[in-house]
């Protein structure tokens, strides 16, 4: 009879076992889960932080450079005018130029004012008319459209002005197109007769 209840309570103990396996594990997964979805947080929180960082570096470079934006905005703006500068200062030469119109004085007084008013504007923008008068060429701020015969000592200077350039702070808003003096070359020295050939004597065929 002992016997028997012995044999039951292994049966019993045996077929309990794998429950409390089961039990034990069910923790472990839900423990590996759990760090699984912690160390996914952390990702997404580093993810955030750098694209905080990123954010943060462009909203600087765009407050450093607004500036920049709105300068070069208001200088292209500027820059449609300088065909009506254009036009005022050759209006300007030819009424100057001319003695024949009898009201040639007070066109040229109001052209006058005109370009006052236009260098009013000019310097409160900070545009500044370029002077490569009678100064070396430079290749970064004008444009040749004619050369000049010239000596050695205006070689490679500006001679004249065809289109006023403009400085738009230190950055070239337009560039000057100009005339410059080029010195005409040497000419090469004539070369030296060679001797002359020498003739056979008389009668040396014989």
């Amino acid at each position: 009879m002992k016997n028997h209840k012995a044999e039951d309570k292994k049966a019993k103990s045996e077929h309990e076992a794998p429950e409390g396996a089961v039990g034990a594990a069910a923790p472990a997964a839900e423990a590996g889960e759990l760090e699984k979805q912690k160390k996914q947080a952390e990702d997404y929180y580093n993810q955030l932080l750098r694209l905080q960082a990123d954010f943060e570096n462009y909203r600087k470079r765009v407050d450093k450079e607004k500036p920049e934006w709105v300068k070069w905005g208001k200088g292209e703006i500027l820059l449609r005018l300088l065909p009506l500068y254009d036009l005022l200062q050759a209006a300007h030469s030819h009424v100057n130029g001319s003695k024949e119109a009898g009201n040639s004085d007070e066109v040229l007084k109001g052209l006058e004012m005109i370009f006052k008013e236009f260098s009013k504007v000019f310097e409160a923008e900070g545009i500044r008319p370029m002077e490569p008068l009678g100064k070396p060429y430079d290749p970064m701020a004008s444009e040749i459209l004619g050369v000049t015969e010239g000596t050695e000592e205006n070689d490679g200077l500006v001679t004249e002005e065809l289109q006023k350039g403009f400085w738009y702070g230190d950055k070239i808003l337009r560039p000057a197109r100009v005339k410059i003096a080029k010195k005409k070359a040497a000419p090469a020295p004539a070369a030296e007769p060679g001797p002359e050939p020498e003739r056979p004597a008389e009668g040396s065929g014989e």
